[in-house]
C-alpha cells in the first residue's frame, strides 16, 4: 500500500532486509508485584525515525518508553540501543532524554537558564553553552523570550522550552511522554508540525507515547497499537487506517463499520460475504476460504448515502436516517438498516447546500464499492 500522509517517501528503513534498529525491544516483560504492564513484547525502531506508542490509558506504552529512559527496569528481556544492552545503565548514562507531560520547568530559572541546566550538570564550558542555548532558541523560536520565567509564558511556550531543553543535549534518541497533552486542540495542532519540523533538522529519533490517535496519525512515521502491554500492529499510518490486521486496530483507530458474518462465495481475490440478511461482495478478501467466520470492516467515508436508490452498484443497503450529526465540514449520518444494525456515513460539505437533503426518520439508502472495506479474521 502507498503511504499517505507525512510519512517520507524516501525514508522506510523498516522494508530493508539489510537494515538494522536502532532500538530493540526483545521479548521485554514488565511486572509490578502480580501485575503485568508489559508481556513479551518484541518492537523494533530505527535511527531517525519518528515513531508513536499508541493505545489506551494503561495499556503499557508509558511503562515502555520508562524502560527505554532506564526509569524502570525490565523484569525479563533486553532492551537494545545501537546495539548495546542497556540493563544496568543509569538514566543519566543513556544517549537517551525524555521530555514530560507536565514539562517540569524550574519555576525560579529563566528560560535560557532552565535550557542550559542540563548542559552546567554536564560539565560544558561557558561560551559553548551560551552558543547551544541561543542556538536552541532560535530553533524553537522563543530567542525574545529568553528572559522569562515559567510563569510569564502560554502553555505552548513553556511546551516549546522543554522540548529546547530536552534536545540540548543532543541525546540520540528523545522520549516524549504526552507532550502536548496540556495544550488546547488549535495548539496542539500547530505544535504537532512543530515537532516534525524539529525532529527533521535535528535528525534525532523520536519516539512519542500519546493516546491521541490524530496525533499519531500526524507525526509518525509507523505507529505502534499497544493493548494489555502487547503490540496489536506496527504500520504506517496509512496502513493502520486503511489496512487494520485485527477487529481490535480497526475499532481503536478512527471511526468503523463492522459486519459480522462468514465468507459464502469466492471469486478470485474476492468474495461474497454473508452477513444477517446481507450479502456483501468485496474484491480484498486475500485467501480467506469460503466458510471462514469473519467481519467486514469499512470506514464512514467509504460510504455513501443518499434519499433514492442508486442505479448502479454492488453494495446497496436500504435503512433509515437515525441520527444526523453536522460538524462543519462533514456531516455524520447513522443509518439503520432493516435488521437494526446502525451503519456510519460521513458525508463531506464540499459547498454550502446540498441537492440531496436528508433528514431524521428519511428513508436512505447506502452503498459502498467492492474495495472499500477489509476483510478481517482475527
Amino acid at each position: 500500500m502507498k503511504s499517505l500522509g507525512n510519512i517520507r517517501r524516501e525514508f522506510a528503513p523498516w522494508n530493508n532486509p539489510d537494515a538494522k534498529p536502532y532500538i530493540q525491544f526483545k521479548n521485554v516483560t514488565k511486572q509490578f508485584g502480580d501485575f503485568t504492564a508489559v508481556n513479551n513484547l518484541s518492537l523494533s525502531i530505527y535511527e531517525r525515525e519518528f515513531f508513536a506508542l499508541l493505545g489506551a490509558s494503561g495499556c503499557g506504552k508509558s511503562t515502555l518508553l520508562r524502560m527505554l529512559a532506564g526509569f524502570e527496569e525490565p523484569t525479563s528481556g533486553q532492551i537494545l540501543l545501537d546495539g548495546q544492552d542497556l540493563r544496568g545503565i543509569p538514566p543519566y548514562r543513556r544517549p537517551v532524554n525524555m521530555m514530560f507531560q507536565s514539562y517540569a520547568l524550574f519555576p525560579h530559572m529563566t528560560v535560557e537558564q532552565n535550557i542550559a541546566f542540563g548542559l552546567k550538570q554536564d560539565g560544558m564550558a561557558k561560551a559553548d553553552i551560551e552558543k547551544r542555548v541561543a542556538e536552541m532558541l532560535k530553533l524553537v523560536k522563543l530567542s525574545q523570550f529568553a528572559k522569562r520565567k515559567p510563569h510569564q509564558l502560554s502553555g505552548g511556550q513553556r511546551q516549546r522550552v522543554a522540548l529546547a531543553r530536552a534536545v540540548a543535549k543532543r541525546p540520540k534518541v528523545l522520549l516524549l511522554d504526552e507532550p502536548l497533552g496540556a495544550l488546547d486542540k488549535k495548539l496542539r495542532e500547530e505544535t504537532q508540525f512543530e515537532l516534525m519540523d524539529l525532529q527533521q533538522t535535528l535528525g534525532l529519533t523520536f519516539v512519542v507515547v500519546t493516546h491521541d490517535q490524530e496525533e499519531a496519525m500526524t507525526m509518525a512515521d509507523r505507529i505502534a497499537i499497544i493493548d494489555k502491554g502487547e503490540v496489536m500492529q506496527v504500520a504506517t499510518p496509512a496502513e493502520v487506517y486503511e489496512a487494520p490486521g485485527s477487529r481490535f486496530v480497526a475499532d481503536f483507530v478512527g471511526n468503523i463499520n463492522t459486519f459480522e458474518g462468514k465468507v459464502a462465495d469466492r471469486n478470485g481475490a474476492g468474495a461474497t460475504i454473508s452477513s444477517a440478511d446481507l450479502l456483501i461482495r468485496t474484491s480484498n478478501a486475500g485467501e480467506i476460504p469460503v466458510g471462514t467466520e469473519v467481519a467486514f470492516a469499512i470506514r464512514p467515508e467509504k460510504i455513501k448515502v443518499s434519499s433514492k436508490r442508486p442505479e448502479t452498484g454492488d453494495n446497496v443497503m436500504e435503512g433509515e436516517v437515525y441520527d444526523i450529526a453536522y460538524l462543519g465540514d462533514m456531516t455524520i449520518f447513522h443509518v439503520k438498516l432493516g435488521d437494526g444494525q446502525v451503519v456510519k456515513a460521513s458525508s463531506l460539505n464540499a459547498t454550502r447546500a446540498t441537492d440531496d437533503p436528508l433528514s431524521w426518520d428519511d428513508k436512505a439508502w447506502i452503498s459502498f464499492r467492492q474495495d472499500a472495506g477489509v476483510v478481517l479474521t482475527r
